[in-house]
């Protein structure tokens, strides 16, 4: 299984900015994508997930600004991320969820992240 982030950069706040996460290889039992951000000095936090049922999930950080969706036909992830602040800056991480017990949705696989810096 491999995850692959790509569309990080440098944007000054109240910029936008797209990152895509190609996944390729089988995951058994797959039950929800997500993006987690890993801001300088601070542990990783999940800020948005999607269900292969499409149903979405964000943070309140993010909640109005940024919009998680998925190409099923392309393998790929998206989150796209409008009104960017600079407590947005760190390093973004796709990952891809499996169900390790009934209701629990457990990250397994990680990308190895784009960073995103907001000025």
């Amino acid at each position: 299984v491999q995850l692959v982030e790509s569309g990080g950069g440098s944007v000054q706040a109240g910029g936008s900015l797209k990152l895509s996460c190609a996944h390729s290889g089988y995951i058994t039992s797959r039950c929800r994508m997500g993006w987690f951000r890993q801001a300088p000095g601070k542990g990783r936090e999940l800020v948005s997930s999607i269900g292969l049922d499409g149903i979405t999930s964000y943070d309140d950080s993010v909640k109005g600004r940024f919009t998680i969706s998925q190409d099923v036909s392309k393998n790929t992830l998206y989150l796209q991320m409008n009104s960017l602040k600079p407590e947005d800056t760190g390093t973004y991480t796709c990952a891809a969820g499996q169900w390790t017990a009934p209701g629990t949705c457990q990250y397994n696989y990680y990308g190895q992240g784009t960073q995103v810096t907001v000025s």
